[in-house]
């Protein structure tokens, strides 16, 4: 499992993971499209935005291994903001290959790209 080296372990000042510290003895979690609802909390709202600001102040638009980034953090995303970037994909693969859609991202978390995200020194 590669690890991610620079790319925040979590939100700060709360408790949303957003990389695991070791590889699962039986595998990588399943990625799954994780339906999100209005309704969701507005801390729920700003991880997420967090979440795909580091993807995009590490990777950008090119693809990056899923390694040991959070499975369920990467659901919430997964399928819009985030897709697969090879096919055949394997969800359940730490080797996985993923890309930030930026269009899609832009339109869903525009404070994670006008500066005013959590990274304020524009690094995450």
């Amino acid at each position: 499992m590669l690890k991610h080296k620079g790319f925040p372990g979590r939100m700060p000042g709360t408790d949303f993971q957003f990389t695991i510290r070791r590889a699962n003895k039986d595998g990588a979690t399943r990625l799954v499209a994780r339906e999100r609802f209005a309704d969701r909390r507005p801390a729920d709202r700003r991880a997420d935005a967090a979440f795909v600001e580091a993807i995009w102040l590490c990777f950008g638009t090119e693809p990056f291994e899923r390694g040991n980034l959070d499975a369920g953090r990467l659901s919430w995303v997964f399928g819009r903001e985030v897709v697969p970037a090879e096919d055949p994909f394997d969800p359940s693969s730490y080797e996985a290959l993923l890309q930030l859609d930026e269009a899609r991202a832009r339109a869903s978390f525009p404070e994670a790209f006008d500066g005013s995200g959590v990274w304020e020194d524009r690094s995450a």
